[in-house]
């Protein structure tokens, strides 16, 4: 049975929050998105291609070097899992805090994140 959670916060403006989550989607201002996504106060893109938490490479945490967040939030599907540091040392070295949580964990700490201003970004692998 799949439990589908629905997730509730005052934004600030016309910022993009996570508005829902469940197996294999998350919801992002009540659009549904079934693959991975990156998600920012002020965009959401689907141009970071990476399908699979196993498949992850230095080039795919690269992809936040240009995008300067203060912290990148990796959500790895229903299960916490950990990349090797030297997959994201480029975003170490450039001083970005690099956070790994299942997904669950990601939205809701995205959406307190993003309402206190802060420049955050949620990667979100379906698997």
């Amino acid at each position: 049975m799949e439990t589908a959670v629905k997730l509730h916060l005052a934004s600030n403006g016309n910022q993009n929050i996570f508005t829902g989550h469940g197996d294999g989607y998350v919801s992002v201002n009540g659009q549904r998105y079934e693959q991975s996504l990156v998600v920012m106060a002020g965009q959401v893109r689907s141009d970071w291609k990476v399908d699979d938490f196993d498949a992850l490479t230095a080039a795919d945490f690269d992809y936040f070097l240009e995008l300067k967040p203060e912290v990148l939030l990796l959500g790895s599907g229903s299960q916490q899992r950990f990349a090797h540091p030297r997959l994201y040392r480029a975003l170490i070295e450039a001083r970005i805090g690099v956070e790994f949580m299942d997904t669950a964990a990601v939205c809701r700490t995205y959406n307190i994140l993003v309402a206190e201003d802060r420049h955050v970004i949620a990667a979100v692998l379906m698997r």
